[in-house]
């Protein structure tokens, strides 16, 4: 019997940066090995930190970060994971717009600032790595501002336009509790942190279409470019009793026209949440950009429903605008799954540095509303998993990435030895906080 044991090492840091305002800027974040490479990721940041905790004020952009009370340190938070990605506080549930942007990791995901429970107002906090492990929490980058995001910036997606760089689309709730489609770009593309976001001044972009009703239209995904030039992007939708992937066009990603039929749709599945669609290799472990489009790839179609997250595998044709999966949805235990545990809203990117596609899930602990409330926290990420097709063509393979690596410890080697039920045995020789 081998047992791998990780050691924790957390550590707190803190930089000042003068061209911020005079309010604090909180940031938390948990380094395991500190390196001169991830401290100069750090720039832009202004930490403050206190003896028992991390006191945080309000932002002059109307977001809050963290919400403004003291928040207690890791060790004194027993049930907090220490290698699973968490905001210090509060909320968290979908991962949204994973990317990579000159240099560094970005992860945005839905949080409440203002409790441990999902809130009425929604918004999209954002942390970076260096590594996908070491994570350091920005402030947050889309809040309820407009009145087409008023009552929360929900679930999207990030996309990189050649030469043009990333844009976001998101669904907002707008003043009358419909769900609309806006974007919003960076402040600043020079800026790796992408630490400022600018809402587009003609949202929504993308309204409720004809037969969807205003709370069944959301979660925009990656887009991507089709054959004709155009980009193409999918919309999770519900109409006429049918599950579906609702699909917009558009020439300059400002102007969509929603497509005459969906992507695909099935009467067999409930509203489809944070679809997700993309292409993997048939001959190959190595990740392609969501917009290749060849004999060499098939494509996945995910959606969300019924709690879980259920995916095809199929064929693309973009001349007709429809997917053809090698197995249709059957609303039984017979779909595949990308996870039979806690494990929702997932959203994959193309890692372009290392050719490989990596899958975020939400991973909701289903502890009571009083035990959050208590912990003042809910909600964490899957570690990040590296995706690719199977050799047989007909389920997806996924494996922690790489880096998971950078958390094992002193490894210790036990052979012959028996294990009396119920018996204590000590592994001596090592200590760690976690295995």
């Amino acid at each position: 019997m081998t047992l791998v044991l990780k050691r924790q090492e957390n550590i707190v840091s803190s930089l000042q940066f003068p061209q911020l305002s005079s309010r604090k800027a909180i940031c938390f974040f948990s380094l395991r090995r500190a390196n001169m490479e991830i401290l100069a990721v750090l720039v832009g940041l202004f930490c403050v930190l206190q003896s028992n905790g991390i006191e945080v004020e309000a932002l002059e952009n109307g977001c809050q970060n963290f919400q403004s009370h003291t928040v207690m340190l890791q060790e004194q938070q027993s049930y907090r994971s220490s290698f699973h990605f968490q905001p210090p506080k509060n909320w968290l549930n979908d991962p949204n717009g994973p990317m990579w942007y000159k240099g560094v990791y970005h992860l945005f995901y839905q949080y409440n600032p203002y409790g441990a429970l999902f809130g009425d107002v929604m918004i999209w906090a954002h942390s970076v790595s260096h590594d996908l492990i070491n994570w350091i929490h920005l402030n947050h980058a889309l809040c309820p501002t407009e009145p087409y995001d008023i009552n929360s910036c929900w679930s999207g997606s990030a996309t990189t336009l050649p030469g043009k760089g990333p844009v976001i689309l998101y669904t907002g709730i707008d003043a009358n509790h419909c769900q609309v489609q806006n974007m919003a770009l960076p402040k600043n593309l020079s800026d790796p942190l992408l630490e400022e976001w600018i809402k587009f001044a003609q949202n929504p972009i993308m309204t409720p279409p004809d037969g969807v009703e205003g709370n069944n239209f959301r979660d925009p995904t990656t887009a991507w470019l089709s054959h004709d030039g155009k980009w193409s992007v999918i919309i999770g939708g519900w109409s006429n009793n049918q599950g579906m992937a609702i699909l917009y066009r558009s020439e300059d990603f400002v102007n969509w026209t929603k497509n005459q039929d969906p992507l695909y749709s099935t009467e067999r599945t409930g509203m489809w949440e944070c679809p997700d669609f993309y292409p993997v290799s048939v001959n190959s472990t190595d990740g392609v950009d969501t917009s290749v489009l060849n004999e060499g790839v098939k494509h996945v179609m995910k959606a969300g429903f019924n709690s879980h997250d259920y995916y095809m595998i199929g064929t693309y044709v973009p001349e007709m605008e429809k997917y053809i999966p090698d197995n249709d949805f059957t609303g039984t235990s017979m779909d595949l799954r990308y996870d039979h545990g806690k494990f929702y809203a997932s959203k994959t990117f193309f890692d372009s540095v290392k050719n490989r596609r990596i899958l975020w899930g939400w991973v909701n602990e289903s502890d009571s509303r009083e035990d959050d409330m208590e912990k003042g926290w809910s909600g964490l990420q899957s570690i990040p998993r590296h995706i690719w097709l199977d050799r047989s063509g007909k389920q997806l393979v996924q494996w922690p990435i790489e880096e998971i690596s950078k958390l094992h410890g002193k490894k210790v080697s036990l052979f012959h030895k028996k294990l009396d039920s119920g018996s204590i045995f000590e592994v001596q020789g090592i200590t760690a906080s976690q295995m």
